[in-house]
């Protein structure tokens, strides 16, 4: 047992890296290593990457020289994204010991193990399309308040121009329905109120299966297993919203009427730009037909600006859109080139001035469809799952996803509590009983 070895974690991205390093933690936790937090000094830093986009590259390497800065007699691992795309270039920093790509990092801590015996080459990667299979990831929950994600899938076959993610992590692998849902009657044994599902794709759920079961047959199963109060879905392309999908919600009042949607542009020459498989009537068909069929249902998304060759009536034609179906939050991204993507080869790059005002329009816009949003509810109730109590006040979030705070005892931690909408606050609902 390793009791006196100290080991600390740093994640970047996406809940999905999030729920693996939990896995690497806890195995690690059971071999008698102790946690430390990343700002103190440990024995061995575990960064898990990611390489999204080119500001999570600089952060990854920041992270990397911080940990080596608190203890140079520490061993610095680095995996992830990052790790299985650009392991050449980080094997050339001076502050890393150890390179793991995703091919390799569910066995991270038996690489622990061999780095204290001395008997491990620096860097462990291989060709991530020669992964076939979903990798089960030991002692995975990754656990937040009173949810938990359950991760589904990994990689993706979509290839989109701008993006770097499945040369990180392979073609789309789906996970054996069986052990989903094993997981998720443990949780719901454990007490967890919402369940999240997590993934890179996870409308591609089943096509790699050798069984007949896509993503609505696996949610279905989901959402009549018993004990299941709530589940929420991680992020879906507007694609994948199909009659069928839209009919579970209508069907099934314990899945929870938002939905993260991967957007990126609601203009047809930018999304053909970006290979994605839909355009610009698509989106606002299927999102306003879901909106118009299920009560309360909210959306938040991704959007890209400034991708290579976006005008400004392009950028205007996605605004527009944009503010027409509604949605309750948006990450902004300024476009960024990824090597070796199809969209870093393209030309008219968008001059970063641009970029940065049509980010700043957006935010504005972002800003005004948040309070929009919110403000149909005031007045109105809603069911609040209860996260966490601070100097009296109880927060959590409604099952549209948006946040509510309210005077309550903490007896109401990890309760599913109605609400009435008294007014907003700084986008957030204030309640009272």
């Amino acid at each position: 047992m390793n009791f006196n070895k100290r080991v600390a974690f740093y994640t970047l991205g996406c809940k999905v890296n999030q729920y693996e390093t939990e896995s690497i933690k806890n195995q690690l936790l059971q071999k008698g290593y102790k946690e430390t937090p990343f700002e103190e000094e440990a024995d061995i830093y575990v960064v898990n990457s990611c390489t999204v986009t080119s500001i999570a590259d600089r952060k990854t390497r920041n992270m990397l020289r911080r940990a080596k800065k608190m203890n140079p007699q520490s061993k610095v691992i680095v995996t992830g994204c990052y790790a299985q795309t650009n392991s050449k270039d980080l094997l050339e920093m001076e502050e890393i010991d150890y390179v793991i790509g995703n091919t390799y990092k569910n066995g991270i801590v038996n690489f622990i193990k061999d780095i204290e015996n001395r008997t491990m080459e620096r860097e462990k990667n291989d060709n991530i399309f020669d992964e076939h299979e979903y990798t089960e990831y030991e002692f995975a929950t990754l656990r937040e308040m009173s949810r938990a994600y359950v991760k589904i899938q990994d990689g993706c076959n979509n290839f989109c121009s701008y993006c770097k993610i499945p040369f990180a992590r392979g073609r789309s692998r789906s996970r054996k329905k069986e052990n989903v849902l094993k997981e998720i009657v443990k949780l719901v044994a454990e007490g967890f109120k919402e369940i999240i599902l997590i993934g890179i794709n996870l409308g591609a759920y089943g096509e790699d299966l050798p069984e007949d079961i896509d993503f609505e047959d696996l949610l279905e199963e989901i959402l009549k297993t018993p004990g299941v109060e709530r589940v929420r879905i991680g992020s879906v392309y507007p694609d994948k919203i199909s009659d069928r999908f839209i009919s579970l919600f209508e069907k099934y009042k314990n899945l929870m009427p938002h939905l993260h949607i991967s957007l990126q542009s609601c203009d047809d020459t930018v999304l053909k730009m970006m290979k994605r498989k839909y355009g610009s009537a698509l989106i606002e068909e299927r999102l306003m037909k879901l909106k118009n069929s299920v009560n309360k249902m909210e959306y938040t998304a991704d959007i890209i600006v400034g991708f290579p060759g976006e005008t400004e009536e392009m950028f205007e034609n996605s605004y527009k859109l944009i503010d027409r179906i509604g949605f309750s939050g948006i990450h902004i991204f300024q476009y960024s080139d990824r090597e070796n993507t199809v969209a870093s080869r393209l030309e008219n790059k968008v001059d970063p001035r641009v970029k940065k005002e049509r980010a700043d329009k957006l935010e504005e816009l972002k800003q005004k469809m948040a309070h929009r949003e919110r403000e149909k509810y005031v007045g109105k109730e809603l069911e609040v799952l209860v996260e966490e109590e601070i100097e009296g006040f109880l927060f959590g979030y409604s099952e549209n996803y948006l946040r509510v705070k309210f005077k309550g005892s903490k007896d109401l931690l990890n309760e599913i509590k109605n609400v009435k909408i008294d007014r907003i606050e700084k986008e957030m609902l204030l309640a009272y009983e």
